[in-house]
């Protein structure tokens, strides 16, 4: 909620500001409730489970699950002393997280580079 503007005018005339040089009117920022057009928030949550529900997406995740779990395997949890069995773990998690964003990175980029040479297809056979 906004503050009152009397709490203003007492502060600034215990500072020692006059009423005549302080400035009469208040600015109010106000919060636009859709951004975008899309509507109010529960659109916007639809909007994200359809996003979610995507094929697109769920190729990702099993894509970024799969390089994940790969490098889990590469590393390996064989070693029995405790000491470094912490730090090894942490690491192997690090691997992994890598893997899944790089898997996933190396997807979008090819999803990117079908859509452009369907594109420039499409664009060619409207010319001829």
């Amino acid at each position: 909620m906004a503050k009152t503007a009397t709490s203003k005018t007492r502060t600034r005339q215990r500072a020692g500001e006059t009423s005549k040089t302080r400035k009469t009117g208040t600015s109010v920022a106000k919060r636009s409730s859709s951004s975008g057009g899309s509507g109010s928030q529960e659109n916007m949550g639809e909007a994200v489970v359809k996003l979610l529900q995507s094929p697109l997406v769920a190729e990702l995740v099993a894509v970024a699950a799969t390089a994940a779990l790969a490098a889990l395997a590469e590393h390996g949890f064989t070693g029995r002393d405790e000491a470094t069995r912490g730090k090894r773990a942490g690491k192997a998690v690090k691997a992994a997280g890598k893997a899944a964003a790089a898997a996933i990175g190396r997807r979008l980029a090819n999803e990117f580079d079908e859509i452009r040479a369907a594109a420039k297809d499409s664009k060619a056979g409207a010319k001829a």
